[in-house]
């Protein structure tokens, strides 16, 4: 029997600092034809759509903290993909940590922040017409999601992957961050969110073939610059991917100095003294095909 499609679609490759390469957090897992996206960062529904993925086309989401590069566009895709289903979409699923839940509530629920737009569009006749001719039939809905929080140790499976979660060491206790590993018949990727290196994602990675990691800067800058805590540089990723035992380490969350070409080749050589498996800078929108 062939194994289903396993692909990584780097939807967000930076950080908080928007540059014309990367900004923000975002990545969509293929398990044949199922996607599962890990956070919502600035425009990611509109890097969806630029990698070939409707909005409808997800149905799991997973958060791994909630600084606003890794949130800021949730509102908007759960908007668009709620307007663009047609009431023909399948509930959507999402998990992270806290204030996961409160924070989807507080955005669409009764009362939420974007009340205002989905009112508009059920009762407004022209709004009807266009729901009807997408394919819906009224009377037309508000936005359904389920959405939990979740911690260290969970897990959810269906028959073609399970998703664990494990914890990620960044700015606890004002946040808490989790780290995500894929598992699939064609193979294992493990998201690190944001953290520090640390022996809880480390173990996560464990006997995984990819591990798509943090990589803030270097690591003697992030020392010189008080940046290092909370946060894993290049020499810090090339580590876990070692100690791990992955085959490939996918580097993202990666800053404008380490983006720096000359600074990358430099810095990417040390870190292949550590770790002697293949090293993907990612580059957002790139697709990358996982398992073997």
């Amino acid at each position: 029997m062939t194994a289903p499609e396993f692909r990584l679609t780097l939807l967000s490759a930076g950080t908080p600092t928007p540059t014309p390469e990367r900004f923000g957090s975002a990545e969509v897992v293929q398990v044949g034809d199922q996607r599962l996206m890990f956070d919502c960062g600035p425009a990611a529904t509109h890097k969806l759509m630029k990698a070939g993925i409707r909005p409808t086309q997800v149905d799991h989401l997973f958060f791994t903290h909630h600084h606003f590069d890794h949130d800021i566009d949730y509102p908007c895709f759960l908007l668009c993909r709620w307007d663009q289903g047609a009431g023909l979409e399948r509930t959507l699923q999402v998990h992270g940590p806290g204030p996961t839940a409160a924070l989807t509530n507080a955005l669409i629920g009764a009362g939420g922040a974007f009340e205002h737009d989905w009112q508009a569009r059920i009762n407004f006749p022209t709004s009807q017409a266009v729901f009807v001719r997408r394919g819906g039939t009224l009377p037309r809905r508000p936005p359904r999601v389920d959405a939990a929080d979740i911690a260290p140790g969970w897990t959810l499976e269906t028959d073609h992957w399970r998703v664990t979660a494990a914890l990620a060491e960044h700015v606890q206790p004002w946040l808490d961050s989790l780290a995500y590993r894929v598992d699939t018949d064609a193979g294992s990727i493990v998201i690190t969110g944001d953290t520090q290196p640390c022996p809880s994602v480390r173990e996560l990675a464990r006997g995984a073939d990819t591990l798509l990691s943090m990589c803030w800067d270097d690591d003697e800058s992030m020392i010189a610059n008080g940046e290092y805590q909370a946060q894993t540089g290049i020499l810090g990723a090339a580590r876990m991917a070692a100690e791990a035992g992955v085959r490939r380490l996918v580097l993202t969350h990666m800053g404008p100095h380490i983006s720096t070409p000359s600074v990358l080749e430099e810095w990417l050589a040390k870190a292949a003294r550590i770790f002697d498996g293949e090293i993907v800078v990612g580059r957002e929108l790139e697709s990358v095909a996982l398992g073997s």
